[in-house]
This record gives C-alpha cells, structure tokens and sequence, in this order.
C-alpha cells in the first residue's frame, strides 16, 4: 500500500481477515474460475507433467501429490459453509505472522497491529503430519502420451529434504553449476551445444513437508531419448566432483547476486516470510554467504553422491508414445510405464 494509506488500508486488512462476508454469488464465481484452470492446466503438457511427477514422487494417493487448485470434482463438491467451518477452525494467530517492509517504524507497526491481539482469539490448530513413501530403490520410467506432440517434456527426480533441513542450502550450491543457472552444466548443453529446448534446469524444491529435487525441460520431440541420457549422464559425472574454476564460479555467482537479491520491497519481505514460516535466524541471509564462502570440493562431492542418485530415480516423459516410446526402452530402465493424464497406469 501506499504509506500515505497505511491507516485506511489497515482497517480493510482488518475487516477482510476478522468479518469476511461470505458471498455467495463471489464464492460461485471463484469456484467456476478454479475449475476452469483445472482444466486448462489439462491441456498443456507442462502441467501435466509437474502434477504426474509430483504423483509419482509422493505416491498417487498422498495428499501432497495433489495441485493446491484440487480436482474439477472437490472443487465442486465444496460449499459455501465447509469454508466457514475451515475459517472458523484454522485461522488463527497461533499460526499467523505479519510482515512489514517500507518506511514505518517497529514502534508504529505493533501499535498498528495491535488490534489483532485484542480482536483475534487463538485457537488450538494442530497441523497433520503425513507418513512419507519409502525411499526408491531404483529408477522407473513412465510416460504419457500426447499424440504428435512436437515437444517432449522431461521430469526426472525424487523425493527430497525440507526447508529446515541443515542440508538444504548446501544442497542448492551444490546444485548451482548442475543446473541451477543458466550457465549450468545441463543447459549450456541441451540449449547452447544441441539447441533442443530453450531452457533446462536442475532444482531443489522445499518447504515445511519434503519437496522434490527435479530435473526440467521441455525438448524437441525427436530429441527426447538423447536429452533424458544427457540428463543422466550429467548427474553421474557430476557425482564424481567438479573442478576448482567451477567452485570458483559457483562462489562468485551466488555471492555476486546477493547484492541485488533484496533490492525490492517484495524481495524483503520474502526474506522475513522465510524467517517467519521456517524459524530462520535473522542473519540467515549472511549465513548462507558463510557457506558459500568456506564451501570445499570435497563438501561438493559428498553432497553429490547423498543427493544425486540417477540409478534411483523417477524419468517421466510427456511427449508423442508414437515415436518415442520404444526409444526409450535403450535406457535400460525397463519398459516405460504408459500413464493417462492423471497419473493412474493404463
């Protein structure tokens, strides 16, 4: 908000958080708006293949394998007073925070905030727990089909660690000349070298639950075998270490961009939301620089044979079964599975 407007739009964030007025025709309107992007999100390859995978990775009847946005069906099946109910039972301040970013002091801001306390009564929310899929014990490939589609999609990954894990940001420096930049090892090969895709990236993704590590890209359809073993065969070299320059590299580059990391309001306000929701220390930020700074091949490497296990691995494949399917038997991971577009074996 405007700071000339802090006061006025205080009190709507106040009325909207403490008296929402539960309208029905906004509530059929959003309900319609999900289920269209539901829909959608269908059609294109991509999505398809970041919700299958993340089926794969979970298990296709864990909740966590689900999109946020829900099913056409629970989308439906939704009413107007199961959102009270769940406003009534899980807003709460004792899993709330608020953070400010802009020219206001600390003094203002609790003052400003302070009818929350008065107004908000905590509830006791106890948050469930889920029982994760035993780890991998080796790799399978699965595939939908797209018929003549002229670009394949690629995910190939595993179950990984949380944001509070102590390996979590070794792990995204670790990752960093794989294939977490543009200048990384996959994608200067499979963009710059074959020009199969515009882009393709390696990443960790985490949050209070496990998250995933995946391997991302889109490609030419008649490229999809030669890109998956590119993928494969990266990760197995990289297994092995990397050199000093691209240590070296790796330090610069994320060092260097810290300095425009937290140049926006939003950008800063990201950095107390981490703070917040993962129980960071204040200077995590200056933290992380020190693991960078001090990181040694041999943390590398380490890091590499705990987290990069491409023998263990999910490989799916949205692409044309056509012309790609069989090829893809020469990985040596079996025949790939077929799935339909919601994950279930056909």
């Amino acid at each position: 908000t405007l700071r000339s407007k802090f006061d006025e739009t205080l009190d709507l964030f106040r009325e909207i958080l403490m008296e929402p007025r539960w309208d029905e025709k906004e509530f059929a309107r959003i309900k319609q708006e999900t289920i269209e992007k539901i829909k959608r999100s269908k059609a294109r390859p991509s999505s398809i293949a970041s919700n299958v995978f993340r089926k794969l990775a979970y298990g296709i009847d864990h909740i966590l394998a689900n999109s946020i946005l829900g099913t056409e069906s629970s989308v439906e099946s939704i009413t107007i007073d199961d959102v009270k109910a769940f406003y009534e039972k899980n807003f709460s301040p004792s899993l709330a925070y608020v953070s400010i970013v802009g020219d206001i002091s600390p003094e203002k801001a609790r003052t400003a905030f302070k009818v929350l306390e008065s107004g908000w009564p905590a509830q006791d929310v106890k948050l469930p727990e889920y029982p994760l899929p035993p780890k991998r014990k080796r790799a399978s490939i699965y595939f939908i089909d797209v018929p003549n589609a002229k670009q394949s999609e690629i995910r190939i990954g595993n179950l990984s660690i949380t944001r509070n894990n102590p390996d979590y940001y070794p792990v995204q420096v670790m990752n960093y000349k794989l294939g977490g930049s543009f200048n990384s090892y996959v994608n200067l090969i499979l963009r710059e070298e074959k020009g199969y895709t515009y882009g393709a990236r390696t990443m960790l993704r985490s949050g209070l639950n496990p998250g995933t590590f995946v391997a991302v890209a889109a490609v030419q359809s008649n490229a999809t075998l030669e890109s998956v073993k590119i993928f494969y065969d990266e990760m197995m070299k990289y297994r092995q270490g990397i050199s000093e320059d691209d240590l070296k590299f790796t330090k610069n580059a994320m060092i260097k961009s810290n300095a425009r990391r937290f140049e926006t309001l939003g950008a800063l306000r990201g950095m107390l939301d981490n703070i917040a929701l993962f129980n960071l220390p204040v200077d995590y930020v200056k933290k992380e620089e020190a693991i960078v700074k001090t990181f040694t091949l041999d943390q590398h490497k380490t890091l590499a044979q705990k987290y990069l296990e491409p023998d263990k691995m999910i490989y799916l494949i949205v692409g044309d079964a056509k012309t790609q399917l069989k090829p893809l038997r020469k990985l040596g991971f079996g025949y790939p599975i077929l799935l339909d577009a919601d994950g279930n074996k056909k």
